[in-house]
C-alpha cells in the first residue's frame, strides 16, 4: 500500500501527535508498505535515516507556539509538483486543520478513502486563543464537520471519542489506541542525564509536555512546594516549551522552588528524553486536557510509573498502586500521593514500574497488524463502490 499520513506537527517537534505519526509511518514501512508523511516544513535533519518519505509544504511560525508551523500548501508550487507524483491508496489525517484538509483534497482528487484520527480536546485550545466561548463552540463544530468528511473515524480513547461526540459529531467512532516504541532503559542515557542535571541526591519527578497552564502544571509546582515546606526535598524536571514558559518560571520563583525545579526547554534528542524517563522516579502528569497521552506510555516503557488525575482521559488503564498512582485534582492530594510514592512506600516503586511496563505500552508492530487490515478493508470497499458508480454511469 501507498499510505499518506497528513499531520500539522512532526519532527523535530517532539509532541504526542508527531510521535504517533512517526510510529505509524515507521511501523508501516517495516511491514513492507510505502509511507509518506505530509506536513508543514521544518528542519528534520538528514532524511536518509527515515524509512519513509517526508513531503512538506510552506509554513509560517505560529505566535506564542513557535515550535509549530501553520502550513499553507496552496502557496508552495514545489510541494504540488511532488505530491502529484504519488498515487496514494489511502490517506490518514491526524489533524482537522490545514494538513488535514490537504489530505481530504488529495483523497477526493484520487478517489481514495480517508481515515481520520481524533487526538485532542480542541475546545480548550480554541477558548484559550479566542477568549470567547461562542467562538470556541463554533470552532469545535468545524472540527466535527471535518471528521464527518472522513470515511472512517478513530479516537485514541473512549474519553476522546466522547469529546468528539460532544462537539456534534454524529457518525461512527472506533477506538484505535496509540502504540509505543518499546525499548529498554539504557544505562548510558540515564547516566548522561543524571550528570547533566545533577540528579543523584533526591527523588526525581518528571513532566514532559507543553509549558502551558492547561496541562495543570501549577498543581505540580504547588505540590512540590508543599513537599519542600514539610521537609521532603525533590527534584522536578519540566521538559518542553510553550506559551506560558516565562509565567511558569515566575511561579517557580514565587514558590521558592528555584533549587528544586529544572526547566530543560524543548528536548529533541530521543536519547536524552529516554534518559530523563529512566532517571526519574515518577512521571507526574495531572493533565485533564490530554487524551491517551504518549508520554505516559513512553514513561511506562522506561519502567517509570505515572501520577495522574483519577477519572481523567490520561488515567485510562491505570490502577492506583499497581501500575501507577491516582490523585484528586487538588495540589494537596497530589502532594500526598507524591509523598506516599517517593518516601512512604518507595520500596514498591520498582515493582509498580515493572507493572506499568508490562500493562500500559503496546508496540506499534503489534497494533499495526490490525491497522493494516483496516486500511486494506477500507481500500477494498472503496474500490467496489467506485466500480458500482462507474457501472451506473455507463448504464
Amino acid at each position: 500500500m501507498r499510505v499518506g499520513q497528513f499531520t500539522d506537527s512532526f519532527l523535530p517537534i517532539v509532541d504526542g501527535v508527531g510521535r504517533v505519526v512517526y510510529g505509524y509511518a515507521d511501523a508501516l514501512c517495516a511491514r513492507g508498505h510505502e509511507c509518506y508523511v505530509i506536513t508543514p516544513i521544518a528542519d528534520a535533519g538528514f532524511r536518509g535515516k527515515y524509512p519513509f518519505d517526508i513531503i512538506d509544504f510552506y509554513g509560517v511560525t505560529i505566535p506564542e507556539y513557535t515550535q509549530y508551523k501553520m502550513g499553507i500548501p496552496l502557496w508552495d508550487m514545489h510541494y504540488h509538483e511532488r505530491i502529484k507524483t504519488v498515487k496514494f491508496d489511502i490517506v490518514h489525517v491526524h489533524s482537522p486543520f490545514r494538513a488535514g484538509y490537504e489530505g481530504l483534497r488529495i483523497a477526493k482528487k484520487l478517489k481514495i478513502p480517508v481515515v481520520g484520527t481524533f487526538h485532542s480536546k480542541y475546545y480548550e485550545d480554541f477558548l484559550q486563543v479566542l477568549k470567547i466561548q461562542p467562538l470556541a463552540e463554533a470552532g469545535v463544530k468545524i472540527v466535527a464537520d471535518f471528521y464527518e468528511k472522513c470515511d472512517m473515524v478513530w479516537a485514541v480513547s473512549e474519553n476522546s471519542a466522547e469529546a468528539l461526540r460532544s462537539y456534534g459529531f454524529k457518525g461512527k467512532i472506533e477506538t484505535m489506541r496509540n502504540g509505543t516504541h518499546i525499548r529498554k532503559p539504557e544505562k548510558k542515557n540515564i547516566d548522561y542525564v543524571k550528570q547533566m542535571y545533577n540528579l543523584n541526591s533526591v527523588p526525581v519527578m518528571l513532566f514532559v509536555g507543553q509549558m502551558n497552564w492547561k496541562k495543570n502544571i501549577k498543581k505540580i509546582l504547588e505540590a512540590t512546594a508543599i513537599l519542600k515546606r514539610t521537609g521532603f526535598n525533590t527534584k522536578l524536571i519540566l521538559a518542553g516549551q510553550g506559551p506560558h514558559a516565562e509565567e511558569i518560571k515566575k511561579t517557580v520563583n514565587e514558590l521558592n522552588l528555584n533549587d528544586s525545579v529544572e526547566m530543560t526547554g524543548h528536548v529533541t534528542d530521543i536519547y536524552v528524553l529516554d534518559g530523563l524517563y529512566g532517571a526519574s522516579d515518577l512521571f507526574v502528569f495531572p493533565s485533564l486536557y490530554d487524551n491517551s497521552p504518549m508520554v505516559v506510555r513512553e514513561a511506562a516503557a522506561m519502567m517509570t510509573p505515572s501520577v495522574l488525575i483519577k477519572n481523567s482521559s490520561a488515567a485510562e488503564g491505570i490502577t492506583d498502586g499497581y501500575n501507577g498512582f491516582l490523585c484528586s485534582d487538588d495540589s494537596n492530594d497530589l502532594a500526598r500521593v507524591l509523598k506516599r510514592a517517593l518516601f512512604d512506600e518507595k520500596s514498591k516503586l520498582h515493582e509498580i514500574g515493572r507493572n506499568a511496563q508490562s500493562t500500559i505500552p503496546v508496540s506499534w508492530d503489534k497494533l499495526m497488524v490490525d491497522i493494516e487490515d483496516r486500511y486494506k478493508e477500507l481500500i477494498t470497499v472503496n474500490k467496489k463502490g467506485n466500480k458500482q458508480k462507474r457501472k451506473k454511469i455507463l448504464i
